[in-house]
């Protein structure tokens, strides 16, 4: 979230209600986990977490880019391993259309895999550009 945050130009969320169990005022990424809330990016991990500590997944972080990105059409067409009825589908979709990813190699998204800090900012730039 804190990436997403930044290049958006790190605004001010508009509430402060804080709507999750794990997430602390005097966290550095409080203000951006608010935000990618108030904006529909993130929902947490359930109604009332955010799972701060926990690796993100290369189907989330494509998915947070999409909705930040206003969720915009896509294709079905993907990756052998992104099931059509997945989640992160339409994100996966969108972002291989866009030349935002090519995937990890044979046809593949790996979308449970974690993602790494490196493909974060690489997925990010080419959102942006």
């Amino acid at each position: 979230m804190t990436f997403l945050w930044r290049a958006a130009g790190s605004p001010e969320p508009t509430g402060t209600v804080n709507p999750f169990s794990d997430l602390s005022p005097n966290a550095y990424y409080y203000k951006a986990v608010l935000w990618a809330v108030e904006n529909g990016i993130t929902q947490g991990t359930s109604t009332d977490t955010f799972s701060p500590d926990a690796t993100v997944t290369r189907g989330q972080t494509v998915t947070f880019l999409h909705r930040a990105a206003g969720s915009p059409a896509a294709g079905n067409d993907s990756f052998n391993d992104v099931s059509a009825n997945a989640y992160y589908a339409k994100a996966v979709a969108w972002a291989n259309e866009n030349g935002i990813t090519s995937g990890t190699g044979s046809n593949k998204f790996s979308p449970n895999a974690d993602c790494t800090r490196g493909q974060i900012v690489t997925l990010l730039y080419r959102t942006d550009n």
